[in-house]
C-alpha cells in the first residue's frame, strides 16, 4: 500500500493526537505538553511531533492547516498511518454575545457550512464522537458546549450569514470541525473538539456597529496551551471498548 502523499512521517505516530489549525501551536503545545518530542512531520509546512504525554503514554500533536479541505487531509493520512483518537485544538469566532475572549468552546455538534463536509455527503449538522466528547467536557469544565458552525470563510462578506447561524443555534464559527468530523465517522476514528473564543462577533458595548474584537497573541497561546492540557487529559481517559 503507497504511503501518505502529503505527510511524510519521521517518527511514530500515537494512536491519539491533539489536532491544531497553525504549525506554530503545534510548535508551542508540543514543547509544553510531550517529553522528548520528535518531529512526526514536516512536510508541506504541516509541522508535527509525537512524545510522551503527563500520563506516560504517547501523544502526537499534528498541524492541519487551515480550513476544511487542508484538515480532512490530513485526517485522512493520520487514519490510514493508524490514528484512532483525536481532538481539534482550535479558535473560534463568539455567535453567543455571553461568550468573552479566551472563554473554551467544546463542539459536540458542528453546522456544516463548509464545502469540504458536503462533499463528504455531510448532513445539516455532524457531531462528535460522544464518548470522547464527554471526556472533553468533564477536562475542560467549566467550558460552554453546543453547536459550532463550520464556514470555508474567515472574511466572510455576506451580511447575513453571521445572523443565520445564531438563528440555527450555534454558539460559535470556525472552519475545520464538520469537514474532521465527516472524516473521523467515515474512518472510524473517534474525533471531538474545543475551541478558544479568539474573536467577537458581535457589537461591544460602547462600540456601535458590526466591530470584531480580536485576543491578543498572548492571550491566545496562553488560552491554547490550557484548552490542549484539557484535551490531552480527556485522550488520558480509557476508550470503551466495541
Amino acid at each position: 500500500m503507497p504511503g501518505p502523499l502529503h505527510l511524510r512521517p519521521t517518527a511514530e505516530l500515537a494512536e491519539r493526537a491533539l489536532l491544531p489549525g497553525d504549525p506554530g501551536r503545534a510548535l508551542l503545545l508540543a514543547q509544553a505538553l510531550l517529553q522528548e518530542p520528535r518531529m512526526f512531520n514536516h512536510h508541506r509546512g504541516l509541522w508535527g511531533y509525537t512524545g510522551t504525554a503527563s500520563d506516560g503514554g504517547a501523544l502526537t500533536v499534528q498541524s492541519t492547516g487551515m480550513g476544511g479541505p487542508s484538515a480532512a487531509i490530513v485526517l485522512e493520512e493520520l487514519a490510514d498511518l493508524g490514528l484512532r483518537r483525536a481532538i481539534r485544538v482550535g479558535s473560534c469566532g463568539a455567535l453567543d454575545e455571553r461568550l468573552a475572549l479566551a472563554e473554551l468552546v467544546v463542539a459536540e455538534r458542528a453546522l456544516a457550512d463548509d464545502g469540504a463536509s458536503r462533499a463528504l455527503a455531510a448532513a445539516d449538522t455532524l457531531a462528535a464522537d460522544p464518548e470522547l466528547t464527554v471526556a472533553l467536557r468533564e477536562a475542560a469544565a467549566p467550558s460552554v458546549s453546543g453547536l459550532v458552525a463550520s464556514t470555508d470563510l474567515f472574511y466572510d462578506p455576506r451580511p447575513r450569514t453571521a445572523e443565520r447561524w445564531r438563528k440555527a443555534g450555534a454558539a460559535a464559527v470556525e472552519m475545520e470541525a464538520a469537514a474532521l468530523f465527516a472524516v473521523g465517522h467515515r474512518r472510524g476514528v473517534a474525533v471531538a473538539c474545543v475551541l478558544v473564543v479568539s474573536d467577537l462577533l458581535f457589537a461591544q458595548p460602547g462600540r456601535p456597529g458590526r466591530g470584531r474584537r480580536r485576543i491578543s497573541d498572548k492571550g491566545l497561546a496562553g488560552a491554547s496551551e490550557g484548552a490542549a492540557r484539557h484535551a490531552a487529559r480527556a485522550l488520558a481517559v480509557p476508550a470503551i471498548a466495541g
